[in-house]
């Protein structure tokens, strides 16, 4: 039998217990990363129990665990144990508790565990700037920075990607640029992590070339299918669907293989009819690499199809779909509403309760929407109802959607009765009355409750300040409107977008300030589109100024040779002078281009059902209309004859 002296024996039982402890240690970080956090606290409490001494690799992945399961009195009890170990100073062991406490929610806890902590590195700094970023304290994450930078710790990229997570509740390109050189300044700006990141932030702040930028930066060796799908969503959020499928095709020339976020991103960035095609190439290619089995690749196909006008593709996409979420559903429902196909929409909507569906916020904003579009006073009620009913109209965004759709079905009463009733009023609710009065030409009413908005302390946005230059156009009030876009600007440092200079433009026109007007558009910050141009076409035609309406025709026949608008407004302009001779050749080009103008269309409802009439249309099936008309005209000369006969008998 061998013996062991004394002096070995010591050795002998820290060895053993070294060994318990790892393989404790082992098992409970498997549980974490594998998604048993749970498993992984039972696993720690039975480690207690067999009377293994966790050490300082232990409490980072317990404390993981309680963050992964955001459970606080769990968090409390073993950061309770970490006091009473010798690992309460451990830097590990305490950065890993704030974390913890950070994401059980309790901000305050955890800063003031790190503000305890004697000695901290970058990885403490960033878990509880990332902490406030998150939680979008943008003052307290800029003091967080401050302290860092003055306590010499040298910021790396988890640093920077915190800083833009935080940058991206304000959505601010002024703050995301600066720390962007944040990242230039420490050398970390090519990081393909930190340059997706990056990529994102900029599209979701609106700046697309910057976007282009730093993807272009980055080393073609060092991208990533992460950096690809990045500038990939990018173009999706603008709907940039040649630029998108164009940067997939560089995508597929690196030898990248494109996975479901990658189609998912190119679907979305397919919004317009004259893009269908590319939209079936990309089905085309979802289909072969699998992808068309996803659910999310099959929902986003049917809102692809549904804004590209193939509302009968969508629907096959649809029916073909053995496992519809409530998603499913929606998605078609609002295809429809958003084509004012609200007969399919509404049926839809009853047989989703039917299958036992329950329609969500979403299926019911469709329908309210779609509502407003095609003027369903009646069914946007019965909507109004059932979102009672679901205990829905609680919800402000119902509110401010049913506003919307009551004033454009012409019941503006309604909307004024329904927004006076809503006792936490958003922005977006004095928006869409301000818009709301103001589409429906009550201007006055509009300024005053514009006036009551910054009485109470409301801060406008963009789209207030488009409706208040709307309603300063339909009442003509040429000097309200400039104070107004200078208020925008000086006031509240907004910046007018090309809707805000297209009133302005518009307002000044009507005025008769045509040379002002067109000074406006070749001055502005960016290219005029087609609604700015013809709107100053329009105001060319209302004051028969022949050579400015041709100089402004030519360019919308630049941008759209093949829209009808601008050559019927310009043959108006030469009728109203006399020129036939060149209204003849505007005609004449019309037809070499193939130019159409569509009919204009009239719906009616008849019945709770919709009706689309179009100009000289005289065949409606299961409608009498025309029958009821020829009657009313018969009707109405008859009474004329008889007004006649009365006024000569006298």
């Amino acid at each position: 039998m061998v013996r062991y002296s004394c002096s070995v024996t010591p050795h002998l039982n820290r060895f053993s217990n070294f060994l318990a402890v790892a393989m404790w240690n082992s098992s409970i970080r498997e549980a974490v990363n594998h998604g048993y956090a749970q498993k992984a606290l039972i696993l720690f409490r039975q480690m207690k129990r067999n009377g293994a001494k966790p050490d300082n690799s232990t409490y980072p992945f317990v404390a993981k665990a309680c963050a992964k399961l955001a459970h606080l009195l769990q968090s409390q009890i073993i950061h309770a144990h970490v006091v009473k170990s010798w690992f309460q100073s451990n830097i590990f062991v305490q950065t890993a508790m704030v974390d913890m406490y950070i994401k059980c929610g309790r901000l305050d806890d955890a800063y003031n565990l790190f503000d305890t902590m004697p000695v901290k590195d970058v990885a403490s700094w960033n878990a509880m700037l990332l902490g406030f970023a998150q939680s979008g304290f943008l003052d307290r994450v800029f003091c967080l920075l401050h302290q860092m930078r003055f306590a010499g710790i040298r910021l790396d990229s988890v640093t920077v990607l915190a800083l833009t997570h935080a940058i991206l509740h304000t959505k601010s390109p002024k703050f995301l640029t600066c720390i962007h050189s944040l990242g230039i300044q420490i050398g970390i700006n090519t990081d393909v992590s930190v340059a997706s990141t990056l990529i994102a932030a900029y599209a979701k702040c609106g700046d697309l070339g910057s976007a282009e930028m730093v993807f272009n930066e980055v080393d073609a060796g060092l991208r990533s299918l992460v950096s690809w799908n990045s500038m990939i969503a990018a173009y999706a959020k603008f709907t940039r669907c040649i630029k998108a499928i164009h940067c997939y095709k560089r995508m597929l020339d690196d030898g990248f293989s494109p996975d479901v976020s990658t189609i998912l991103n190119l679907l979305s960035s397919i919004v317009q009819p004259e893009s269908l095609f590319q939209g079936l190439l990309i089905h085309s290619h979802g289909v072969k690499l699998g992808c068309d089995s996803d659910i999310c690749v099959v929902n986003t196909l049917i809102s692809m199809y549904s804004k590209c006008g193939d509302v009968d593709s969508a629907r096959f996409l649809f029916d073909s779909t053995s496992d519809k979420t409530t998603v499913s559903w929606t998605v078609m429902i609002s295809g429809y509403a958003e084509k004012g196909h609200m007969n399919e929409a509404s049926a839809l909507f009853n047989t989703m309760e039917t299958a036992g569906e329950k329609p969500d916020l979403v299926t019911v904003l469709s329908l309210i929407s779609g509502c407003g579009k095609t003027g369903q006073l009646e069914l946007g009620k019965w909507i109004d109802s059932y979102a009672i009913s679901k205990g829905l109209k609680d919800e402000v965004v119902v509110q401010n959607a049913l506003i919307d759709m009551y004033a454009k079905c012409g019941s503006i009463d309604e909307a004024r009765e329904l927004f006076y009733s809503i006792a936490d009023r958003t922005v977006v609710s004095w928006t869409t009355m301000i818009t709301a009065f103001a589409l429906s030409g009550d201007f006055k009413e509009a300024l005053d409750l514009f006036s009551k908005m910054v009485d109470k302390g409301m801060k406008p946005n963009h789209i207030t300040f488009l409706a208040v230059v709307q309603a300063c156009v339909h009442g003509g009030l040429l000097e309200k409107g400039l104070e107004y876009f200078n208020m925008m600007t000086e006031t509240y440092s907004i910046s007018p977008g090309i809707d805000h200079y297209s009133c302005l433009v518009d307002l000044l026109g009507r005025r008769g300030k045509l040379k002002e007007a067109l000074e406006i558009i070749e001055t502005m910050p960016f290219e005029p589109d087609a609604g700015i141009w013809s709107a100053l076409l329009g105001a060319c035609k209302l004051h028969h100024k022949m050579e400015m309406g041709k100089y402004v025709a030519e360019r919308l026949f630049e941008m759209k040779p093949q829209v009808a608008v601008p050559y019927v407004e310009m043959a108006n302009i030469y009728a109203s002078i006399g020129k036939w001779d060149e209204v003849a050749a505007i005609r004449r080009k019309m037809r070499d281009l193939q130019v159409r103008k569509s009919p204009g269309q009239s719906i009616v409802q008849v019945n709770g059902k919709t009706h689309i009439f179009t100009v000289e249309d005289r065949d409606h099936a299961g409608v009498n209309v025309y029958d009821m008309l020829d009657s009313l005209t018969l009707h109405s000369k008859q009474r004329q004859l008889t007004d006649s006969e009365e006024n000569f008998a006298m």
